[in-house]
């Protein structure tokens, strides 16, 4: 999964080859290393089935992210979403989910990096652990000193992963058997509940990319998407059915690519996978500490009075102490791994269900602004998200905790403040009055919630109406002459002689 919102240029078209890349660079990441193994783990044979039903899910996502790229061309990633949908604490709490996830998910790809490195040379889970602990500070210190994976760097690294596995699924065939499908699910059908909540993370991503609609050229997209959609449908079905028929039980499902490369390339296909899963986890652990860091900027940077964060201000957080405290957090858990008191399933449940309330905020931000179709499609990702939460188990409570303290440290919701409410359809009066008096009115079409600063900064002004000086009140009938997107504003704030107009 990708981590931040893809960039390119302002204006710069991208070809479909260039966005298809792009698209998949977004999905493919190092979680598949490890996840089929441990889905595999979790429900057996039956597994295949959270591999279809998630590729579903996963068509859908791109459906509704797709859309929303196009709605909300000004947000910047899930958190955008969440605003423009559902408002400034929703997006506080998405932004708090995403950070929890990477805190709790840096030291987990560590891990994984590791567990190929003891495969190749031996040793127990504390050697496991000081390879890990040693890969995420040397990580951590890379950050520290302001290197930051390229966008082509973390693209080929995703072009590295996608050789190492179509080498794996293919050179393994021969190796396949049909005993290793039977008994299909030998930990019972709700096993696959949780073998899919396992799999979640290697579905998320479509939301980094959403941003990249605007610059592809009519027709482009669905090119693009479907082109995306089934390269990862492959790759991810090869993976799985080689996971299940070559391995089969009683495997180690930690390295599955391990064993799949020795069982195409021979006793070289351990170092080969050893050294890919290296290279593969420090770069993931980079792209996600740069996004996470870009995120927590926008989090904590000090609001302006007029503009919430307004570039300039400094943030109350830096993020040397940010790197620091993932430091911390990220060895406390190499260490409950080491001594046995989490295995891989329960630590790897906290970053799944962080990412899936990033994913069910932005869900059902879409399912209030798409109509048609797109709506559809969005109450349906709700429904599926929330089926997967469920099986989550007690790392739901972490997600909770995360949310409540974001909602008690995010600013209130402008509608809880001096707004005037105006008519959804511009008519009627609005129907609380400003407390004072002004001659000029400014109404800006601008993003639903004030958090992104580049958006309102970029707003354009639709239209001054002059405004008598102490009058409590402004009819809607002041709109009527504007175009109707203008005319269509839910709320209006008073901030001096302005007053600001949120769609």
């Amino acid at each position: 999964m990708s981590t931040s919102p893809a960039r390119t240029p302002a204006g710069d078209a991208l070809s479909v080859p260039r966005a298809t890349a792009l698209y998949i660079g977004a999905l493919f990441g190092p979680g598949l290393l490890l996840l089929p193994g441990l889905a595999a783990e979790q429900a057996g044979p039956a597994s295949i089935i959270a591999w279809l039903a998630l590729l579903g899910l996963s068509a859908i996502f791109a459906v509704v992210f797709a859309a929303l790229g196009k709605a909300v061309p000004s947000a910047a990633g899930a958190a955008g979403y969440a605003a423009a949908g559902l408002g400034r604490r929703a997006a506080a709490m998405t932004r708090w989910w995403f950070l929890a996830g990477v805190i709790a998910g840096a030291p987990i790809v560590c891990l994984i990096g590791a567990s190929y490195v003891t495969a190749l040379t031996g040793g127990g889970p504390l050697v496991r652990a000081a390879i890990a602990a040693g890969l995420l500070l040397a990580v951590l210190g890379l950050a520290l000193g302001g290197v930051r994976a390229s966008a082509l760097a973390q693209l080929v690294l995703v072009a590295l992963l996608i050789v190492v596995v179509v080498t794996a699924v293919a050179g393994s065939a021969p190796a396949a058997r049909s005993a290793d499908w039977t008994p299909f699910a030998p930990h019972g059908w709700l096993s696959v509940g949780r073998a899919a909540s396992t799999l979640m993370l290697s579905f998320v991503g479509w939301e980094a990319v959403a941003p990249l609609t605007g610059r592809l050229r009519a027709g482009q997209l669905s090119r693009v998407i479907g082109i995306a959609f089934a390269v990862t449908a492959v790759l991810y079905l090869g993976l799985a059915v080689a996971t299940v028929s070559c391995l089969g039980r009683g495997a180690n499902m930690a390295v599955p690519l391990a064993d799949l490369l020795q069982l195409a390339i021979g006793p070289a296909g351990r170092a080969v996978a050893a050294a890919a899963a290296l290279v593969l986890t420090a770069g993931a652990v980079n792209a996600y500490l740069s996004g996470a860091t870009e995120m927590l900027r926008e989090l904590t940077a000090v609001p302006s009075p007029i503009i919430p964060n307004e570039p300039g201000r400094p943030p109350r957080l830096s993020s040397h102490a940010f790197l620091g405290f993932i430091a911390l957090a990220g060895l406390v858990l190499i260490a409950l791994s080491a001594l046995r008191l989490a295995d891989t399933a329960v630590l790897v449940s906290v970053p799944t269900a962080m990412f899936l309330c990033v994913y069910l905020s932005c869900t059902a931000a879409a399912a209030r602004i798409l109509t048609g179709k797109a709506r559809a499609a969005a109450a349906v990702a709700v429904l599926a998200v929330l089926a997967v939460l469920a099986f989550c188990g007690w790392a739901l409570l972490a997600a909770v905790v995360v949310a409540v303290t974001a909602a008690m440290l995010a600013p209130g919701d402008t509608s809880s403040r001096r707004w005037v409410a105006a008519s959804r359809r511009g008519r009627g009066a609005l129907r609380r009055g400003f407390p004072y008096g002004c001659q000029r009115v400014e109404i800006r079409r601008m993003p639903r919630a004030p958090v992104l600063g580049d958006a309102i900064r970029d707003a354009l002004v639709a239209q001054v109406v002059q405004v008598p000086v102490g009058s409590s009140s402004l009819h809607a009938g002041s709109l009527g002459d504007l175009p109707r997107p203008q005319r269509s504003l839910g709320l209006l704030q008073h901030r001096g002689d302005r007053i600001q107009g949120f769609r």
